[in-house]
């Protein structure tokens, strides 16, 4: 099996690029100085691979260039930058050129940190290139944020990064994977986090990009990764930006109606006591990254069924690396102010209130309920009846935690962190998602009543999650 020459730095990978005379393009750059075309230029015998650089950093001029836009710093404009520097390299050059020659054009457009601000570092960045020569173009393109404190680290950092995409682009197109796992290489996760990528064209027909996304967590590019409800991905920061979130966590193997009933009456009630309007809410459904996990691999089938259940019940998803709650709260707190609520169920107490789930943290349980509670976070705590039926219903109020934590919950109940959530439909009290998976796995039953109609439609249609016709 072949494996990723992991050892190249980047300026042997810039060089590598400068001596192939085949492989020739533009780098545009616009918010972070011109990084990566000096990168090519420093190691020596860039006319072999650098048409044209340049950097259009007033708005005027690249309105001129470019096209009006709306936001500078968007996937928009990246996509003009593409367009425009590709078409003109080709038209100018694939005439004077060598017949083998494959064009690229390289754009990004960032905001890092400046004098004035301390905004969010962030930014888009892309290459179009052919694969072969004479091909129709694919793109590869990436939402980025810079993590270095000061602008000089972040522009170093974006020029490794760009040596990495476009090297990867064109020598790991086959492996995708490779590209994705390319784009740390000298740089490690603690200085650009990627939250977004995206390939399209020719060559990456068969890339399925909710599988690339979540590659990114596997390759420490990212903790979380995010999906609409038509199953697209989207970037973090613009669809939290400034909205109330309300998470559902779990492993969705399947989704049930007892999860809807959650997040539906728990919404209800977030929307009461955050006074926030409804319509504005993210419905975020939360899949932590171990319970994708199967060994060392990822079953790829088994995580896109989910997402596609989620997402026919109309949820914004999440896959995240985030074990802990407080972590969770910690990350919608970088893009968001307005309030978070998470809404669980008291099955989930037993590891909410274990010391154990809590070792390495200095402060042990109370620490993590510190973090996971300062400021403007609820946790709506969803009642249970044990699946044998007849036995009492468990709530808030007569959940049993250990003895030398009661305290510590009447504390919280008491200052409205944790609020008990009525159900709309209590005849769900009783549905075990471990239950249902395994009545599907045996093909049509009782299971098909404790999913919502759609999904058990799907479920049916697709065979997903191991669903046996026989």
């Amino acid at each position: 099996m072949h494996t990723r020459d992991t050892a190249l730095t980047t300026d042997q990978k810039a060089l590598q690029l400068n001596l192939d005379k085949y492989k020739y393009g533009s780098i545009v750059e616009i918010g972070a100085g011109q990084e990566v075309a000096r990168r090519f230029f420093q190691v020596g015998a860039a006319a072999g691979t650098v048409a044209k650089t340049m950097s259009a950093y007033d708005m005027a001029v690249s309105d001129d260039i470019y096209g009006h836009v709306d936001r500078y710093v968007s996937r928009a404009r990246l996509l003009q930058m593409l367009e425009k520097e590709f078409d003109q390299v080709v038209a100018r050059l694939a005439h004077l050129r060598p017949k083998n020659t494959t064009f690229f054009a390289y754009a990004a457009t960032v905001t890092a940190r400046s004098f004035k601000q301390t905004n969010e570092c962030h930014g888009w960045v892309g290459i179009r290139l052919q694969l072969h020569p004479g091909a129709a173009p694919s793109d590869v393109i990436l939402h980025v944020r810079m993590l270095d404190n000061d602008n000089a680290q972040q522009a170093e950092a974006l020029g490794i990064l760009g040596v990495n995409l476009i090297h990867g682009a064109f020598f790991h197109h086959h492996h995708p994977e490779w590209v994705v796992e390319g784009l740390a290489d000298a740089l490690g996760s603690e200085r650009i986090e990627v939250d977004l990528i995206h390939f399209a064209g020719p060559y990456f027909e068969e890339v399925d990009n909710r599988l690339m996304n979540l590659h990114l967590i596997r390759s420490w590019l990212t903790r979380a990764v995010v999906f609409n409800p038509a199953g697209e991905m989207v970037v973090p920061g613009e669809l939290f930006h400034r909205k109330p979130v309300m998470v559902i966590r779990g492993s969705f193997k399947p989704v049930t109606c007892v999860n809807v009933d959650m997040m539906t009456a728990g919404l209800k009630q977030f929307s009461q006591v955050a006074a926030v309007d409804q319509s504005e809410i993210v419905s975020l459904a939360e899949i932590t990254m171990n319970s994708l996990i199967s060994g060392d691999r990822v079953d790829g089938a088994d995580f896109l069924a989910r997402i596609e259940l989620l997402a026919s019940q109309g949820y914004t998803v999440m896959i995240s690396d985030y074990v802990r709650f407080f972590r969770l709260r910690a990350y919608l707190r970088r893009y968001t102010q307005k309030p978070i609520g998470i809404v669980l169920s008291v099955r989930d107490f037993d590891s909410l209130f274990d010391e154990k789930y809590y070792e390495g943290l200095e402060g042990g349980i109370l620490e993590a309920f510190g973090k996971l509670f300062p400021d403007n976070t609820h946790v709506y705590v969803y009642p249970s009846r044990p699946s044998g039926g007849g036995a009492e219903r468990v709530t808030l109020d007569n959940v049993q935690v250990p003895a030398k934590l009661r305290h510590l919950l009447a504390h919280l109940m008491d200052n409205d962190k944790l609020l008990a959530v009525q159900p709309l439909d209590d005849s769900h009290l009783h549905i075990d998602a471990a239950e249902v998976l395994a009545g599907l796995r045996r093909g049509r039953g009782a299971w098909e009543q404790d999913v919502p109609e759609p999904v058990a439609q799907r479920i049916i249609d697709g065979r997903l999650l191991g669903y046996d016709i026989a």
